[in-house]
């Protein structure tokens, strides 16, 4: 068994790999910036070494101080948790060259699905079904216009190292292709370095379902059900919910069949989640997470298992113990993501917490790295809270849902609270009548 972990990371996600790493009886090493020396999960671990500036490129991103921290204070492994270096395959390269355990896939599984266009040849060729669009990237508008005349309009143009909505454009009609494809190729070249693009037929109504598995070393690969996870602005998610209210058990299992045969075809190891879009009753695979997820909880409200322990358990190289029939889902559970943002014109609202008191009670968990007297940097992403509830039933998860929030109380900067309680008090949402389209329509009428 490891000894002593480094979390590459920050926020609630370190805190919730450092209780994971403390029920197992390992030591935690935290990596901050400047901005982070007060942070909860700095204060929390056995250990804590400063890497850099608050700018994330200077600290969080800066792998030459990662691995020089763990390497100073013996970490045996490294947990990336979620963004920062969590999908960068160089990263997880150099943390196996320099002894240590990278606590996640392999660099090349990695670099094979943060390419979209390479990770939905993969799936295809495993049996798993796309949106159509087109085989490969798209170079120029040349080449772009037949492509959409086949797909049919409207089409999407996305980066194909893409991610949290950026390099996506909607071509309608003809007459916007050039805009669009322009426009999604300069925005790819400036957040990711790279132009290339990829077409794909736009869903007019679709829900946006992902799949969470875990796989070890030896071929045993499981699924822990479906996360609905349509609820989304400018291509963030707000809230999250599993199982779906769109999504039927027997769907579900036919589902998980698919991801997991593939997946052990593939040789893919530790914990992913499949990404699809789902209308009309059919699934289309649209890109793969190969890293714990932000709405993780809501998997393990639903099924008891602790995911960051089973990523750990894997990485030492043990067996997952238990096959597909061993997993059972119980009940409802939804998270809401809370953030320091103005509620109704989502401006980041950075600033010093004066009062914190989270909601408690027979299934709530709040994930939150806040304090009293914490200042919220404005330098990353500003996600402070996950609230999660779980109950036997959905209209009774929103019932507690809607109690958590009115007690959940953060003063001295602005939250989302207040739209999450809009949200839970719509009738749409309490039907579970809502696609990813849903929530720019509801906050736009609001």
């Amino acid at each position: 068994m490891f000894r002593k972990i480094l979390i590459a990371n920050r926020g609630e996600i370190a805190l919730r790999i450092q209780r994971a790493c403390r029920d197992l009886g390992i030591a935690t090493v935290a990596v901050h910036s400047t901005a982070d020396a007060e942070a909860m999960h700095v204060r929390l671990s056995d250990e804590s070494v400063c890497i850099g500036p608050p700018a994330a490129k200077d600290s969080y991103l800066n792998i030459p101080a990662i691995l020089s921290a763990a390497a100073i204070t013996g970490a045996e492994a490294i947990h990336p948790g979620y963004g920062f270096l969590s999908e960068n395959a160089g990263f997880a390269e150099m943390v196996e060259a320099h002894g240590m355990a990278f606590i996640g896939p392999s660099p090349s599984h990695i670099g094979m699905m943060g390419d979209k266009i390479a990770a939905k040849a993969a799936m295809a060729s495993l049996g798993v079904p796309l949106v159509p669009g087109s085989p490969g990237a798209v170079m120029d508008l040349a080449a772009a216009r037949p492509i959409a005349a086949r797909i049919g309009y409207p089409v999407l143009i996305k980066a194909a190292a893409g991610g949290g909505g950026r390099g996506m454009k909607v071509a309608r009609e003809p007459a916007e292709l050039e805009d669009a494809f322009r426009l999604a190729r300069t925005e790819a070249r400036a957040a990711f370095g790279n132009d290339a693009v990829y077409m794909e037929k736009y869903l007019d109504r679709p829900r946006h379902i992902e799949l969470q598995v875990l796989a070890d070393n030896y071929g045993q690969v499981v699924h822990f059900g479906e996360r609905d996870c349509s609820l989304q602005r400018r291509h963030q998610k707000l809230l999250e919910e599993a199982g779906s209210p769109a999504i039927t058990p027997a769907q579900r299992d036919t589902l998980g069949e698919t991801a997991t045969a593939a997946l052990r075809k593939l040789g893919y190891r530790n914990a992913g989640t499949l990404e699809f879009l789902y209308q009309d009753g059919q699934f289309a695979f649209i890109e793969m997470n190969t890293r714990l997820q932000v709405e993780h909880p809501v998997t393990e409200m639903l099924c008891g298992i602790d995911l960051v322990r089973e990523q750990i358990r894997i990485a030492e190289g043990a067996r997952l113990g238990y096959e597909q029939r061993d997993i059972s889902f119980t009940g409802h559970a939804i998270e809401c993501r809370i953030t320091a943002e103005d509620p109704t014109t989502f401006m980041p609202t950075p600033g010093r917490v004066t009062a914190f008191h989270a909601p408690g009670g027979l299934g709530v968990r709040v994930d939150s790295a806040l304090y009293a007297g914490y200042f919220v940097p404005p330098y990353y992403d500003s996600m402070v809270a996950k609230l999660i509830v779980h109950a036997p039933t959905r209209p009774d998860a929103i019932n507690r849902l809607r109690r958590a929030l009115d007690e959940f109380a953060v003063l001295g900067i602005q939250t989302t609270i207040p739209l999450h309680r809009r949200i839970v008090d719509d009738k749409a949402f309490q039907a579970g009548d809502y696609t990813i389209h849903w929530l720019e329509q509801f906050v736009a009428g609001n």
